[in-house]
């Protein structure tokens, strides 16, 4: 029952010592086992240490789907991510902003931060979790289909309705809602390539600002591939068109690969950027990951 849900906090470092995939798996150590316990069956939310450069802060949310001891090490367990349920966010959520800690639950009773945000598993109120989605998944404008400003409303005109911040039973909801992931996950792999396509290196911005670039997944989900940035490529409309029917694919360096299949390889080849290479984000953590390119070149590329 949603009543009874618990979540929790899992720190996080691309640069960690710990066997962690946060998509997969979240390695900790014996002593947090009563407090990772508390959350098993339910909701998390990844946060990036603030003393990281350029920390991304609240950078995700997943479901664990048990706790195992970790086979590989005695000391160590294993929160294994329920598969399909990991999401970044499109908007990352900082630990402070405006002088304001966005977990409230870190404050004790002089308003000041307690020594629990140093824990690397902790407990998360419901409602630090409803924050810190409704800050992740960004403004509702972000979420919904776009309309027209000017297109007049029918029937009685009424006064706006003041915002009301969803419950965390409400955005478990959201999260788990296939348009809204499409959508943030869209966000994510746009803001991780720059708005540019990664194949012919343009970056084209239409009349209303927005960017005409897509965000591919690289497995498509329907395989079981995972809302995550290292899952996808930002690619113009006919790249995309081009990748998702096995036209273009990745080698393992990133050179994109044209099938001999292409009507006109030649014209395929010319639309490639000057590197021949897939433009790849700077972040590392964020760079298509081999499993998945190599599933795309398996089992989509047409050789």
């Amino acid at each position: 029952m949603f009543s009874s849900m618990a979540f929790c906090v899992f720190i996080h470092r691309t640069d960690s010592i710990y066997d962690d995939v946060p998509s997969e798996r979240h390695q900790f150590p014996k002593r947090y086992l009563s407090r990772a316990q508390q959350c098993e069956g339910d909701w998390v939310v990844y946060l990036e240490p603030t003393k990281v450069k350029d920390t991304k802060g609240s950078f995700a949310v997943a479901k664990v789907q048990e706790i195992i001891p970790d086979p590989g090490n005695q000391e160590m367990y294993l929160d294994v991510i329920e598969p399909g349920t990991y999401l970044d966010f499109g908007d990352e959520v900082p630990f402070r902003d405006q002088g304001s800690v966005i977990e409230q639950g870190l404050l004790n009773d002089q308003g000041n931060i307690s020594g629990r945000a140093q824990a690397a598993v902790r407990p998360l109120s419901p409602a630090d979790f409803a924050r810190i989605v409704e800050r992740g998944l960004g403004h509702d404008e972000d979420i919904l289909p776009r309309v027209d400003p000017d297109t007049p409303f029918e029937g009685f005109s009424e006064a706006p309705q003041p915002f009301q911040h969803l419950t965390a039973r409400d955005r478990v909801t959201q999260i788990t809602n296939r348009a809204i992931r499409d959508r943030n996950f869209r966000k994510t792999v746009l803001r991780a390539y720059g708005e540019r396509c990664a194949i012919t290196g343009l970056r084209l911005i239409n009349g209303g600002g927005r960017a005409e670039v897509e965000a591919a997944h690289i497995r498509p989900v329907e395989h079981d591939g995972p809302d995550i940035v290292s899952n996808g490529i930002a690619l113009s409309g006919t790249a995309h068109w081009m990748f998702d029917r096995g036209l273009v694919g990745l080698d393992d360096d990133m050179t994109v690969l044209v099938s001999r299949q292409a009507n006109d390889p030649d014209a395929v080849r010319s639309m490639i950027n000057v590197t021949a290479k897939l433009i790849a984000p700077q972040r590392l953590a964020d760079r298509p990951r081999a499993e998945f390119v190599r599933w795309h070149r398996e089992h989509v590329f047409k050789h």
